[in-house]
């Protein structure tokens, strides 16, 4: 579904993707692990269009990507950014009703709400409340929903747990997984490694804009150098029970 090859962005003269290259296939969770700096950001923002990149292709649906926000939008892939810049300003249903602003299927958008309103029971609850006013957890259900919104076939979700209780981000990886038996395709980000790998069909590891690993989600989840680097003591101890 998505393929890219070569990819290089600059800030100036900091190189942050250095030759970066990856696939994922429709129906996948595919993982992007590495620590903070390491591009993990850059990369979902310059397949969104958000970064531009110097050098290098992406490919989606065996087409060039377009560079273009709100075409890359429309051609079926969305990013639920990290940090989940909502409208604050707006209320839940309002900042719902934005992800469907390229679209004019009036019965669809309907039918996509009440879907997320099933997927989020607690944004029905919520849905004439302004979204600044929730919490951190609800703020993410309401990113991923407002993401949703716009019917894609490929999701980018960057840093989802950030921020988040250890509860909290147990529900939302849990959504993770029902949104992928939807059908959608997930590109993940994500710096808590272990859920990130728990998760996915095949992983990434990205160390100063250098995929350094890659894999079978279940294999580096077993592989010593990602323990160590990335894993912890107490998820090392618990996977090596």
């Amino acid at each position: 579904m998505l393929k890219i090859n070569n990819l290089s962005v600059f800030y100036g003269g900091i190189h942050a993707l250095k030759g970066v290259s990856l696939n994922v296939e429709q129906g996948q969770i595919v993982s992007i692990i590495g620590s903070n700096g390491a591009g993990k950001s850059t990369l979902i923002n310059s397949i969104s269009g958000i970064v531009k990149y110097k050098e290098g292709e992406i490919f989606y649906k065996g087409e060039k990507l377009s560079k273009q926000a709100h075409k890359i939008v429309k051609s079926g892939i969305c990013q639920v950014p990290e940090g989940r810049i909502i409208f604050a300003n707006l209320t839940v249903m309002e900042n719902l009703r934005m992800g469907s602003f390229l679209r004019s299927d009036t019965n669809g958008i309907d039918k996509d709400l009440n879907r997320i309103f099933d997927l989020f029971p607690i944004l029905k609850e919520r849905e004439k409340q302004v979204a600044g006013t929730l919490s951190g957890g609800e703020q993410q259900m309401l990113a991923m929903g407002r993401g949703l919104m716009s019917n894609p076939d490929l999701i980018l979700l960057d840093e989802p747990s950030l921020g988040l209780a250890p509860l909290l981000i147990n529900t939302i990886f849990d959504i993770i997984i029902e949104i992928n038996n939807m059908g959608k395709t997930i590109l993940l980000v994500e710096q808590n490694a272990f859920k990130a790998l728990s998760i996915a069909d095949y992983a990434y590891v990205l160390e100063q804009g250098i995929i350094t690993m890659e894999g079978n989600a279940n294999e580096l989840i077993k592989n010593e150098k990602i323990k160590e680097a990335y894993l912890g003591k107490k998820n090392v101890d618990f996977i090596s029970v």
